[in-house]
């Protein structure tokens, strides 16, 4: 990987993989039933793709600038970029791919879990208090009216930042709401077509800013809101 190629991706972890309960039986609709899933190991970036990471993105292809760099608040050149397409994700994920000895990619919803949880296991939060979401030290987030720099209190069992708050985060399957009951428990990436694209996290446009670790969330993949963003994965080396 380049040195540029580096800094733009940040550090990525690999996680082992495995088997885990994917979903909840006592949650929303579209999170039943709980069910097995295995993984392969994979790398996930620590933090979502930032202003700054995209900017390079920008300069050197024929991208367009997210619709909210002018507004204020949404230029930080650390914190998450928004106003992403998924189609304009997918395209960051081939451009860098091109940067680096990697194939990068968006994760599957199953990946995106996996990775929330932090090697907990029926966790709705990033530890096994639920109370998370009110404890103090995160009461800047929870006052938030932009898209915040990731922060260390907001980091999980696996060292990844923002995994339930901050912006709502494309996945690559197509959103399904009953698709858990038909899931295959080895490497699920979702129905095979759809309308809308799965994406996970938390957002800080809510009035709730932080959101469980296997709540789901979907948009066309065409929309750019201004709490959608996306964090970048790689198979492992």
């Amino acid at each position: 990987m380049t040195a540029d190629a580096a800094e733009r991706t940040g550090s990525l972890i690999e996680l082992p993989g495995g088997e885990f309960i994917m979903g909840a039986d006592d949650r929303r609709r579209d999170e039943r039933p709980a069910h097995p899933v295995r993984l392969a190991t994979f790398r996930v970036a620590e933090r979502p793709v930032s202003n700054d990471d995209y900017a390079a993105f920008i300069e050197q292809t024929d991208a367009a600038p997210p619709p909210f760099w002018t507004q204020d608040g949404f230029r930080i050149p650390d914190a998450p970029v928004v106003g992403i397409s998924w189609h304009e994700a997918v395209a960051y994920c081939e451009w860098l791919s091109t940067q680096a000895d990697a194939r990068y990619r968006l994760p599957t919803e199953a990946e995106r879990e996996y990775a929330a949880r932090g090697g907990l296991e029926a966790a709705d939060w990033p530890e096994p208090d639920s109370c998370w979401p009110e404890a103090a030290c995160r009461a800047s987030v929870a006052a938030t009216e932009h898209p915040h720099v990731p922060i260390d209190v907001c980091r999980n069992g696996f060292g990844l930042y923002c995994m339930a708050d901050n912006v709502h985060e494309w996945c690559s399957d197509w959103y399904d709401r009953n698709y858990y009951s038909s899931s295959p428990s080895a490497e699920p990436g979702g129905p095979a077509s759809g309308v809308r694209r799965a994406s996970r996290g938390g957002s800080w446009r809510h009035r709730i800013k932080f959101t469980r670790v296997s709540a789901r969330s979907s948009l066309s993949p065409s929309y750019r809101y201004n709490d959608y963003g996306f964090r970048v994965y790689a198979d492992a080396d």
